[in-house]
Formats: structure tokens, sequence, C-alpha cells
């Protein structure tokens, strides 16, 4: 570029770069520090001008500065570290879509505070994992864009009087645009921060997800099995299978978080402008942290292309605890006209009943079994036949009555305790709907569930 815009003689140009080809890298790698140099920036510029003298050497400097040197150095540095964690997570992605593909019809209890919730699919839990991790390329993306742009031509930090051509050079190295601020291009630590920020965000997704995995390779589990590969045996316990591979997963996926958090505080109350903050004491960190992340997304994968699922088990898991319980409830509401606070109270009730003896007869006998005090008022019903599906086909409840001819009138009898029930609450979980009747915001709060 220097030569280009006849800032320096062609010849001399062409000396300088005669002198880099010259360079020999392994020994500058090994190169200890005596004392010759400030640093290695300038025992590589003694180097130059040794191998193609002073007179030509000493004008590839021109308009040029460590520091716009080091930024642009650290810059195309870290956007080939995205580039192979973006790689990373796209193949993490892939066994993730190649997992639900083969687990669309695999029941499996979904969990909430760590409880059998609802019966779901396998496939729609990693499919939702799946798209946190599409996010997170989002935002790996967002950050490249932001990496890939040039500080070259700020000089130490407000430019130069040469005549230089910062785009052609930004081109040849392969940046997509301009830091056009030079004070911006020197000073500004955010392209690393943005950087961390995704990462940190990316292995916390991650971090949950082993915890789960974790939780499935246990035998009191069984839902996951690890191959062999993945798996450390114990030296005195014969029938162990240590799941280590996600323990590795997890650490690497811990220590990532914390060095950029790291980078973070670093950065943190620093001036803005050029300090060695932000450059040689703050850029290993920011490249083992990558290399961390790199790893544990890797590592991920590998596991989960040589894991066995135990359909079985999470099929029986997935039709036991009530899990269907919030189904029976919605269909109350939805077939038979219920309010779906009254038909909760139903189903609840009627898992009181049971404890923890869950079958598909036992839920249906409990819910149509109405209370004595509605027995002793005359009311012989079973609620309405609907809830007749929840059981296996051709069978129905013992004891199971005639259609009522005034379903109205007899819905209102049996669900009269329940109402009588309500009223002695407070008013505002009669009034819900009408914010002005909620005494206060901290009952609002403890109302919703």
């Amino acid at each position: 570029m220097l030569a280009r815009q006849r800032i320096i003689p062609l010849p001399a140009a062409r000396a300088c770069v005669g002198a880099l080809d010259a360079l020999d890298r392994d020994q500058l790698r090994s190169v200890a520090y005596e004392g010759s140099a400030e640093d290695l920036f300038f025992y590589i510029q003694t180097e130059i001008e040794r191998l193609c003298g002073e007179e030509n050497g000493g004008r590839m400097h021109t308009a040029r500065s460590r520091n716009d040197i080091d930024l642009t150095m650290y810059r195309m540095c870290l956007r080939r570290e995205v580039i192979a964690l973006a790689e990373a997570m796209d193949e993490l992605c892939r066994e993730l879509i190649r997992l639900s593909r083969a687990h669309v019809n695999t029941l499996m209890p979904a969990y909430t505070h760590g409880q059998p919730a609802q019966p779901t699919t396998l496939a729609h839990y990693l499919m939702g994992a799946m798209e946190c991790f599409e996010r997170d390329q989002h935002r790996l993306r967002a950050a490249f864009a932001n990496i890939n742009r040039s500080p070259l031509g700020a000089c130490a930090i407000t430019t130069t009087g040469f005549p230089i051509d910062r785009d052609y050079t930004a081109e040849l190295l392969g940046f997509e645009g301009l830091q056009l601020n030079s004070y911006g291009a020197i000073a500004a630590t955010d392209y690393v921060t943005e950087t961390a920020g995704a990462i940190a965000t990316a292995m916390v997704t991650l971090g949950r997800l082993v915890q789960d995995l974790l939780l499935w390779a246990n035998p009191a589990f069984d839902y996951l099995r690890l191959s062999d590969a993945w798996v450390q045996i114990s030296s005195i316990m014969p029938q162990k299978r240590n799941p280590v591979a996600l323990e590795h997963v997890r650490i690497l996926a811990s220590k990532t978080l914390a060095q950029a958090q790291g980078i973070f505080t670093a950065a943190h109350n620093t001036p803005f402008g050029d300090i060695v903050d932000s450059e040689d004491d703050l850029q290993p960190l920011v490249f083992s942290m990558t290399a961390d992340a790199s790893r544990a997304l890797r590592l991920f994968a590998g596991v989960l292309a040589d894991c066995e699922i135990n359909v079985q088990r999470l099929r029986e898991r997935a039709q036991g605890d009530f899990l269907t319980a919030t189904e029976l409830a919605d269909t109350l509401a939805r077939e038979e006209g219920l309010p779906f606070h009254s038909a909760h109270g139903l189903v609840s009730e009627a898992v009181w009943r049971l404890g923890g003896d869950y079958s598909p007869k036992a839920i249906v006998r409990a819910v149509n079994k109405p209370p004595s005090n509605v027995l002793a008022a005359g009311c012989k019903r079973r609620p309405p036949s609907c809830y007749e599906h929840w059981m296996p086909s051709g069978s129905s409840p013992s004891g199971a009555c005639q259609e009522d001819r005034h379903p109205r009138r007899c819905r209102k009898h049996w669900l009269w305790p329940k109402r009588s029930r309500r009223k002695s609450k407070p008013g505002f979980l009669r009034n819900a709907g009408c914010s002005t009747n909620i005494p206060n915001a901290s009952m609002r709060r403890g109302a919703v569930r």
C-alpha cells in the first residue's frame, strides 16, 4: 500500500517484502527476552533492518504504529476463533436436529421445578435447546461483523498525514469494513466484550443441558446411556460407568463463563484510550476463553452422536405421575363448558384422593365419583362421559350410570360444594379479571403461578 500510494519507493517496498519472507518464524517464537529490544515488535523491526538494510527496513513503519498494528492483529486472530466456534456450534446443532428427527415420537416427561409436569417428546426438548444455540449463532455472527473491521491506519490514535488507503489494506487483510473513528479504533474493547457476552450466553445453555444429561445418565433415571468411549471405569468398583465426558463439558463451560466474566472485569473502569489493560494482559484470556468454548461444544456434540436413548423408560415415566392431569382439566373446560378453575379443582381433588396410585382407570374413577355431600343431596350422576377417553379403549368406570336428562341442573348440584369453597377465599380470587379489586401488587404476584 505504501508503494502503491507513492509514500515509499517501490524498490524499498520490495526489499521489505523480501525481508519479511526471510524471517525465521520458529526462531521468533522461541526467542527469549534479553534486553536488547524493548519488546517483540522492536526485535522484529531490528531483524527486518538487518535483512534488508535500515534504508529500506526503516521505511516500512511509515504511517503505522504499534497501536493499530496490535489491534489489527488481535481482530484477525479473534475472527478466526469466532469462525471455529461457530463451526463447533453448527456441528452441535446438526447433532441435535439428527436426534430430534429420530425421536419425534419418543414420549418423555417434561419437568418444571425439577418435578414431572406434563408429557412431551424428546424431540420437543432437543429442539428447544437447538433454538437456543441457533440464537447463539446469531449473536456470534453479529459479534463477527463488528470484529471484522480494520483499525489499521488509525496509527497511534489520530491517524496520519500521509495519503494512505485504508480501504485497500482492509481488503488485502480480509476485513469487511473499517473502524471509521480512529480514536475508537484504538480505545474500544467492545469487539472483545461483545464476543465474550455471546460465548458466555452459549455456555450457560450448554451447562444447563449437561446438568440434565448427567441426571438422565444416572441409573435411577436410566434415560441415557453413554457409549464406552465416553465413560470412565472405577479403579475399585467394577460396576461403575462414570459419565466423565459430560463432566468435562461442564467444567469447560464453567471455565469459559468465568473467563468471559474476567474479560468484562478487566475492561471495566479502564480509561477510554490506548492502555495495556486491553492488550497484552487481556488477550490471552480472550483466546483461552474461545479455545475452551470450542472444546466444550465439540465434546458435547461427540457425546450426543454416540449415545443411546432408553425409549421404553422415557415412555413409562411419561405415562405416570398424573402427567396428563392438565389435559384432563382442559377437556372438562373445553368439552363440558366448566370454568377452568372449577375443572382444575376437580382434577386436583381427584389426584389428592388417589395419593401416588396413578393409573388411567383410577383417575377416571376419582373424577367420576362425586363427594359424599353431593350424594347426600340426591345427585347420583357421574360427571359427563367425556372423561372416558382417558381410559383404555372399551373400558368404563364401575357403577357408571346413564346420562342424566338435565346435565346442567345436575352439574349445578355437583359443583355447589366447590363454589362454596371458592366463596370462602379472598375476593381477589373471584375478581381476578379486574385489577382494581386486587388489593396490592404482592397479592397479584402470589395469585398467579
